[in-house]
């Protein structure tokens, strides 16, 4: 398998060949359709993860956020 040097992962090649032909074709791929999951739900939820991470910083204190880091960094470096 062929290496994709922008996304670093392996490509399939019946994958590739299948690209290939519907842009040879003028076809336009099929989006896939997750029937388990209810589309309004999901963009709700979408909603709530763009705006969680500002939420939470506001309303922390300033030593809560300093907190936050510290710990994050002793974990961060603790690794190496």
């Amino acid at each position: 398998m062929a290496m994709n040097k922008r996304r670093n992962r392996k490509l399939d090649i019946n994958l590739l060949a299948k690209s290939i032909m519907e842009q040879a074709t003028g076809q336009q791929p099929k989006e896939p359709v997750d029937k388990g999951k209810n589309p309004a739900a999901v963009l709700l939820g979408r909603l709530g993860g763009l705006k969680g991470g500002k939420a939470r910083a506001e309303s922390l204190s300033a030593e809560q956020r300093s907190e936050i880091a510290k710990k994050a960094a002793m974990i961060r470096w603790s690794a190496k």
